[in-house]
């Protein structure tokens, strides 16, 4: 399995080299920063699984993170860790899809419980991703089942030309490839 990746971004170097290297003890790969630009110039490079930031930092905050990390891979889950929270500050990550908001001082038991939480629910968000994204097609007929507005599973099964027109409203053809065309011309000719 691969390992998750975590961006760990504070002003505090008590927090980095501590949170730090107590979350990578959990199997985690972890890189930190010092600052929110500094952060936002790493997952522009590389993406993260999970960014945990500090709200209130010089420059670049928490919630420029936040925006930043979502706007460079909206599945990266991000943490909102900070000492200076209240209610307004919490209303205004979640709306901009803060998968978590942890106030300071936390044990690094719920800090890890939270990371496992975002970790997991990530695993989960992209495994239904990739399973919307399978056309259940017949080894057989070649039929495709449209799940379209039913229960998975209880959908109409179609040739493949009604499936895309359904879906698309384009028309299909049919017509050879040239492998296809060069093994029936094959067959004719033996006749």
């Amino acid at each position: 399995m691969r390992q998750s990746t975590i961006l760990l971004v504070d002003d505090d170097p008590f927090i980095l080299s501590t949170l730090g290297p107590a979350i990578a003890g959990y199997g985690y790969q972890v890189e930190t920063a010092a600052t929110g630009e500094s952060a936002v110039e790493l997952f522009e490079k590389d993406p993260f699984d999970l960014v945990i930031t500090d709200l209130v930092m010089k420059e670049a905050d928490g919630i420029d993170v936040l925006k930043k990390s979502k706007e460079a891979d909206p599945e990266t889950a991000v943490i909102i860790l900070t000492g200076h929270g209240n209610l307004a500050s919490a209303i205004n990550a979640i709306r901009l899809d803060a998968d978590d908001y942890i106030l300071k001082p936390c044990d690094i038991e719920e800090i890890l419980f939270r990371v496992g939480r975002c970790i997991e629910r990530q695993e989960l968000r992209r495994k239904v991703k990739t399973y919307e994204t399978i056309l259940p097609v017949c080894c057989v007929c070649k039929r495709i089942r449209d799940d379209t507005g039913k229960e998975p599973g209880a959908g109409e099964w179609l040739p493949v030309e009604a499936y895309i027109w359904r879906r698309t409203k384009v028309d299909v053809t049919s017509t050879f490839c040239p492998e296809c065309f060069a093994r029936e011309k094959e067959k004719l000719d033996r006749v």
